[in-house]
Order: structure tokens, then sequence, then C-alpha cells
């Protein structure tokens, strides 16, 4: 067994199911602001810290993944399960901390009984009191430590009530054994059968109704009286402690109303689509600019050699590549941290589960899959929140379908050479076209790799989508930054070097073997020299040679190997499209880009037939090539990372592209059949 430095101090393992305060009372105990989940991956990851040093506690602290119970739904939670028995850093806890939602106690008292029948030393701690006594309802813990044989508290985490208390009772349990566990526990096995578990369930009601109490000075017969008048969900529930926050329920009638609900879903996911894509983009245009004038000032410090080029186009390019997304991530985050604390998200999710299971996905993955409209990179990490791991990587496996913020300026330079400049309508409706197709694309890819998921995905992961729907919160604004703040961390920890790497590569592919231009200078300034010069050592270049090897792909398509070029240009991202074919058509009119780039390409000739390179038939092409096509290595990088290997990311990069080109291909040669040129 392995253990870690910190093998000497006691553990204590934090339990409990998903969404019962477990990580808030993390959080309080350490004075650290995690957020627990379910990472992707072969490993179930632990949030670990010491006790605050302001308790007096010398012991680790475990924040484990949320679990409903002993016996696990899927290999996520049997890792989870056997990772709490037999942790392979730590062993088995010292001690074990399950949080019971007080609102909840029917459901959630069966994973506090299967750790006590298990062996386990455990402190069950009563989360979400304030809730309950917004209904009129508190729970007398000194009766259900009676009734389940162990230490019992109540604890608001959010304001750290009941926290003295339960560090108290942590000192006195620790100290009993020192730092040995006196008893081993074992995986519980003995709920196989359906009957022994309903017994179960109706020994916890029972023990409910014993515990639960009103907090005003109303007579049982009174409470009952008052219960008889209004709607129970659950007949078995004798004084209403499990009912739904009457503030809740009233929402919910608009919320999760059949047609309504779906009106004001589709209304909030638009304004978090709109968020990302809108509110972000002054401060990625900000930062963009910012690492556009550091790549110049380096450039005009260190004249033009090529370790000038490599810090400029290169490293500070690279740098630039990864915190442009950045807004986009915290924008993105923010907002979902603010629906999840309120208790909508789980809501939305519910709402969109039906049509999402027809190909094999669930309603936690639509807001990643609306968030890669934006950006592909805070989608995947988005899919975070799917705990299902086969659901989880297939979202991640279609994501990159969505047509995403990159591809809006390749989308408007094609439209534009294809639709007159008086006719902004016809634009807007083929830029709207488009982004169906990629909805359906996407859809029926999903579909079909549900079918084949055991070669293209895999894992065994079954699906089933339960999910508790919590009361409405206003949301912890301190908790939901920090999230964020953690989430955009990541990001840059996980994916940043890869990028830069990554980019670095593009760099020495478009700068080497650093040709020396001959360029007629008279009458240019010096904008326009700079962009002949990179011209040129583009069209020299080792990716410029690499596109003309390419050059017999290319044909079939009806376009030659500068297309090819500015087509491998756009793995360092599909945005640098446009100004590729600016240089390799020797565009140098910065300040009429778009409009001096479609002269260019109205008047480009195949080098090969000498016919007209740019037609309407090759531009459609191009378009349906982008829907399809994976050409962002920052993409690639994160998928790499959010699921634990290369095998999907390079299965993405050769699916989708394969794809994008026999689909181009047929739309090329079918609409010049058609005789569309």
């Amino acid at each position: 067994m392995k253990f870690s430095e910190q093998d000497q101090l006691p553990v204590i393992t934090l339990v409990g199911p998903p969404n019962s305060g477990k990580t808030t009372l993390f959080n309080c105990l350490s004075g650290k602001n995690f957020k627990t989940v379910n990472y992707p991956g072969s490993t179930v990851e632990y949030t670990t810290s010491k006790i605050h040093s302001k308790y007096g506690i010398d012991a680790l602290l475990l924040d484990s993944p949320g679990i409903i119970s002993l016996n696990p739904n899927s290999p996520d939670e049997e890792v989870s399960i056997n990772s709490l028995f037999n942790h392979p850093d730590y062993g088995s806890p010292n001690l074990v901390i399950t949080t019971v939602d007080s609102s909840q106690l029917s459901r959630h008292l069966l994973l506090a009984e299967q750790l006590l029948e298990s062996g386990f030393k455990v402190i069950v701690v009563v989360t979400m009191i304030d809730l309950l006594a917004k209904r009129g309802f508190r729970v007398d813990d000194t009766i259900l430590s009676k009734e389940l044989g162990c230490d019992v508290i109540s604890v608001d985490s959010r304001h750290g009530i009941g926290i003295n208390n339960l560090i108290d009772i942590i000192k006195i349990r620790l100290a009993e054994n020192g730092s040995t566990i006196s008893l081993e526990p074992k995986p519980n096995i003995s709920f196989k059968k359906k009957e022994e578990l309903l017994n179960l369930f109706k020994t916890i009601e029972a023990i409910e109704q014993k515990v639960i109490f009103p907090i005003n000075n109303f007579s049982r017969e009174q409470l009952e009286s008052a219960n008889k008048k209004l709607k129970i969900l659950n007949p078995t529930l004798k004084y209403g402690s499990n009912r739904p926050d009457e503030n809740t329920l009233k929402i919910d009638k608009f919320l999760l109303h059949r047609t309504w609900g779906l009106f004001f879903f589709f209304i909030i996911m638009t304004f978090i689509f709109m968020s990302v894509f809108w509110f972000a983009e002054p401060f990625m245009s900000l930062i963009d600019e910012l690492f556009g004038f550091l790549g110049l000032l380096t450039t005009n410090l260190l004249g033009d050699t090529w370790y000038g080029h490599l810090i400029a186009d290169g490293i500070i390019s690279g740098m630039g590549a990864v915190l442009v997304f950045l807004p986009q991530i915290l924008i993105l985050f923010l907002i979902l941290g603010l629906l999840e604390d309120t208790g909508y998200l789980a809501r939305g999710a519910m709402l969109i589960d039906k049509p999402l299971s027809k190909i094999g996905l669930n309603g936690k993955s639509f807001v990643p899959m609306l968030s890669g409209f934006a950006c592909a990179i805070p989608a995947m990490l988005a899919a975070r929140t799917i705990p299902n791991k086969r659901e989880r990587l297939l979202t991640i496996f279609i994501i990159p379908l969505m047509s995403c913020s990159a591809r809006l300026p390749v989308y408007v330079l094609l439209i534009a050479f294809l639709t007159p400049p008086s006719k902004a309508w016809i634009a807007g409706l083929a830029l709207a076209s488009i982004y169906i197709f990629s909805i359906i694309g996407s859809l029926v890819i999903a579909g079909i790799v549900n079918k084949f998921r055991r070669n293209l995905i895999k894992t065994e992961d079954t699906s089933s989508f339960i999910l508790e729907l919590p009361a409405y919160r206003l949301p912890r604004l301190k908790n939901v930054m920090r999230s964020t703040y953690d989430n955009a961390r990541q990001y840059i920890q996980r994916a940043g070097l890869i990028i830069l790497v990554l980019s670095m590569g593009i760099w020495f592919l478009t700068f080497f073997p650093n040709h020396t231009p001959h360029i007629n200078k008279t009458g240019l300034s010096q904008e326009q020299i700079l962009q002949l010069e990179k011209a040129e050592r583009l069209s020299n270049s080792y990716a410029s040679t690499l596109g003309k090897f390419i050059q017999p792909v290319m044909r079939p398509l009806g376009m030659d190997w500068r297309i090819g070029v500015s087509l491998i240009s756009t793995f360092a991202a599909r945005e640098v499209f446009v100004s590729s074919l600016a240089l390799m058509f020797k565009v140098t009119d910065e300040e009429h880009l778009q409009s001096s780039i479609l002269s260019a390409m109205k008047n480009a000739k195949n080098e090969d037939t000498g016919q007209k390179l740019f037609t309407t038939a090759t531009i459609i092409g191009l378009i349906v090539f982008f829907i399809f096509a994976l050409q962002c290595l920052s993409t690639v990088a994160v998928s790499k990372k959010e699921t634990g290997s290369w095998r999907i990311p390079i299965l993405q990069v050769v699916i989708f592209t394969s794809l994008a080109y026999f689909l181009a291909f047929l739309t090329v040669n079918g609409l010049r059949l058609l005789g569309v040129q």
C-alpha cells in the first residue's frame, strides 16, 4: 500500500450524496474554497487539505466525490467507494463524516446506515437546517444519535453554525484511538435484495418521523390538519418535513411548466450563449491587442532576427493563444456557478434530458454543448459536471462540432463572397442556416457514435439520470467567484503549456527555413512591407512545402496549395484562416482587409488549371469543411487533459477532419454536376 508523506496524520474523509453540503463543510473546516468534482480519467480525484490550524486538530481532511450509497451504479462510483475503504494514498480513514440534508433525511440516511454497517467510525452532520427551519421544522440531534448509534451534529456551514460543536466531537473521537482505526471497515454487501432495501427504507422513514419536530408551539394534531389541506407528494410523510419549499413550488410552476418551462429554459440558455459570445468579446479583443502590441514591441527591440520572431510570434503569440480564451471561461463558469447555486441548473438538465437521451446523452450535456458555440475549450471544461463517464466523454467528443466563435470570421468572409453587399438579410439567413446545420450534424454524429461507443469510447458505463431538485437559494457570491477562479486556473495549468508548445510548433513551420525575401519597397509603408515579408516567408516555409505536398489532396476539391497552407495555419486557431489568406494572396491594405481579400479571391486563378480558384462550389465546400473539421490545437490539448489520454483527441482529429474532407468533396463536385460554378 502506498502512503503519502502525511501518512502519520489521522485521516478524516467527508462522504455524502451530491448537493448535501459536503464540499461547503470541507471549505469551512479547511479554510479553503475548493469545489470537488469527478474529473475524467482512470482515477477519481480527492480534494485534500489539513484542518485549519485555528481548530487545534492536526489531521488530514479528504473531500470525496458524491455518492448516494455504497452500492455503485457506475465505474466512477465503484472507484470512489473502493477508495473510501482503501485509498491508494491514505488507506482506511480514521473517521468518516457523512453529510445528510435535513430536508432529504429519508433518502440521505441510507448512506449513513451503510457506513455504520460497514464498520466505519461515523459522525453524521445534518445540513441544510436553514431550509428546514423555513418550513417550520428542526431535527432532534439527540434522538437521531440514539437511533443511529453514532454522533449527530446539526451544522449550517455557510454561516458557521454548529462547527465548534463538530470540532469538539472530532477531537474526542480521534483521541479515543489515536491515529489507528480500531476496526478495519469492509465493503457493505448486505443490501442486495430488493426486499432488504425496501425494509431499510421503511426503517429510515420511521427514524425520520421520530426525529423531526416543529419549531413553533403547534401540536402534532394541528400540523396534521394543516398538512391535509396541502398536496402531499409522499403520503407516508406525516409532518411534511420533506415537503418542497413553498417558494420553490411557486417558482417551479413556471420554470418546470410543460410549455413555459422550455420557453424560459431557452431564454436563459440564450443569455448564457450571448454572455459568453458577446460580453467576452471586448476583453478578448483587449488581450489580443495587448499581445499584438507586445509582439510588435519585441520585434522592434530585437530586430528582424530568428530569436526576435521566436519571442514575438512564437512565445508571446502562444501566450496570447492561451489567455485570449480566459474571458469566455470566466464568464461561462461565473454564470454556471450562479445558476447551480440558485438550483436552476438541475432543472434545466431535467427539462432537456428526454430529447438528448435519444442520442445517448442526458440533460447535463446541454450546457457544455451550448457553450461550444462560444468556444470548445470552456465547453469541455463545463462537461466536468456530467457524472456519468460515458456521457461525459461522448459530450466532449462532439463539442468540436459546435460552430464556435472562432469560425465566425471565416463564415463571414466566405458568405460575403457569395452574397451581394446590398442584401444583408441573405447573409444573415445563410449564417443561421450554417449554425442549424452544425447542430443537426452534431446530433446525428452523436447518435452514430453512441451506436458504436464500445469501439470509439471504451467504457461500459451505464446511463442513469437521477436528479434531486434542490430548493431555490440565493447564491453565495464568494463561493461562486472562487469556483470561477479555480476553473480558470485549472485551464491555464492543465492546457496552457500544451497550447504554448503547439503554437510554437506552428510558428516553426510557418517561419523556417527563414528565406530572406526580396521586395521592391518603393512607395510602400512600413506595415505593407512587413505584410509582404511575412507573405514571402510563408510562401517559402515548411508549411508551404507541406501545403504543396498535399496539393494532390486539395485538387479534388478544386483548390490549390495556397488554400492548403491557409488550412494548415488554422490549426493554431481557426480565425487565422482569414489572415493567412491575406498573406498568401499578398493583401496589404489592412484598413479595408475584408474587401481587399474578397477582391483578391475573385481574381485568383488555380495554378494547375488556370481557372478561377474561388467559385460558388468551392466556397460552399470550404464552409462545409469548416463546420466539421477540428482545426484548433488548443481544443485538442484541452480534450487530452479532460479525457485523460490521447485516444479521444486523436480520434476527433482523424474522424472529423476525414468527414469534413469527404463532405466537402461531395459538396464541391455535387454542385459542379448540377452546373453550379
